[in-house]
């Protein structure tokens, strides 16, 4: 029998069928174009080794929304489809923030915000320290995220350790009560390539993912304005 491949609608078909009062709808909406890029045409990974050493890394660093992440996951065989029927069951597997013990294909428990991208610092520096330098480290973060200060401490360090395996995803979703904006000038002057691109522009994420450095880490910002989510 023929594989068939998942798209984007039947991923919001899916995602449909989490539902609850903490799915945090807009949250979780305004990260599907970008996380459904990055999964149909850029993680290296693999459902049936969801494990393998040589896989990328992609950590949602703004776990209060993950029904969009969950959804994709499932889609491309992660786990059953069903689990989605189960979201936020007390004995259900997908919780309202993702958990690495409970849900193949997440790389880390999170739901505190400002978290995920020092722990993408350490996963970029481990997977150098173990030679596996083709191996990528993708983490996502909110415009809002931005206000915590260890955010900045990690887009401080990651220059000067050189993590070129390193990937910064920024949705902006305007939800930031402080100005952020612009993106590539703020971000840009820590020692990073910024690239600020339409957050539901396939083709325009594509390119910006695929970009790579010999020594500087990457931020892709994917502006998602308020009523498009």
């Amino acid at each position: 029998m023929a594989t068939v491949t998942p798209t984007l609608d039947d991923v919001r078909t899916l995602m449909a069928r989490a539902t609850g009062d903490e799915k945090h709808e807009e949250s979780t909406t305004s990260t599907m174009d970008a996380l459904w890029v990055l999964y149909d045409r850029v993680l290296r990974i693999d459902p049936e080794s969801p494990d393998a050493d040589d896989r990328d890394r992609f950590i949602l660093s703004k776990g209060h929304g993950p029904a969009a992440l969950y959804a994709i996951l499932a889609a491309r065989g992660f786990f059953p489809a069903g689990w989605l029927d189960r979201f936020l069951d007390h004995d259900g597997h997908l919780g309202g923030h993702p958990d690495r013990m409970q849900v193949p294909g997440i790389e880390a428990s999170t739901g505190s915000l400002g978290h995920g991208l020092p722990m993408a610092v350490g996963v970029a520096l481990a997977l150098r320290a173990k030679g596996l330098r083709e191996q990528r480290t993708i983490v996502l973060c909110g415009d809002a995220e931005l206000n915590e200060g260890s955010v900045w401490e990690a887009i401080l360090l990651a220059p000067h350790l050189r993590l070129s395996n390193l990937t910064l995803l920024v949705i902006d979703n305007h939800s930031s009560i402080l100005a952020m904006q612009p993106w590539p000038d703020r971000i840009g002057s820590f020692g990073w390539d910024v690239h600020a691109v339409d957050g539901h522009d396939h083709e325009a994420l594509a390119r910006a993912f695929r970009v790579r450095h010999d020594d500087v880490p990457t931020a892709v910002v994917a502006d998602v304005p308020e009523g498009e989510w």
